[in-house]
């Protein structure tokens, strides 16, 4: 009996943790298709990252990133670094790498971790990516579904 219940712990155990690193085998252009927005909190709250993705076919998205890092003066008065990326990424599963066009350092990766959500981490180092001072691409955005791409093929 104890050797049973060890073996379906382990079996539970197995599927729990390749469940977390699962990659799905496609998504649809409808789900990578739009505008995606990360939101900041607290009193930069009227400010967010926009990055808007067309899907082109043949493994082929089209990339174009506005991205803000707000910050108050001493004053109380806002402001914000600005910075743009466009250029097109390949998508394998559910996880498409982006180089910005004039870039040679920067890497962002986009995972489509489920309808309507994405998560994209930045590789390039400070400044690698050729945003502004504090300005990255990374972290969570989700879907406007109000919004359509604004990209041309």
């Amino acid at each position: 009996m104890m050797k049973k219940l060890l073996f379906i712990c382990t079996i539970l155990t197995f599927v729990g943790v390749t469940s977390i690193f699962a990659q799905r085998k496609s998504v649809s252009g409808a789900e990578v298709t739009g505008t995606f927005i990360n939101s900041f909190k607290g009193k930069f709250k009227d400010f967010s990252n926009e990055i808007d993705i067309k899907a082109l076919g043949g493994g082929k998205l089209q990339i174009s990133m506005n991205l803000v890092y707000p910050f108050e003066y001493a004053k109380g008065e806002m402001s914000v670094n600005m910075g743009e990326a466009e250029g097109k990424a390949t998508i394998v599963g559910d996880t498409a790498i982006f180089t910005p066009e004039g870039t040679d350092t920067c890497k962002i990766t986009i995972k489509f971790v489920k309808a309507g959500v994405i998560k994209v981490t930045e590789d390039g180092g400070e400044n690698g990516c050729g945003f502004g001072h504090n300005v990255y691409s990374a972290g969570t955005y989700k879907k406007v579904p109000s919004k359509k791409s604004k990209l041309k093929n």
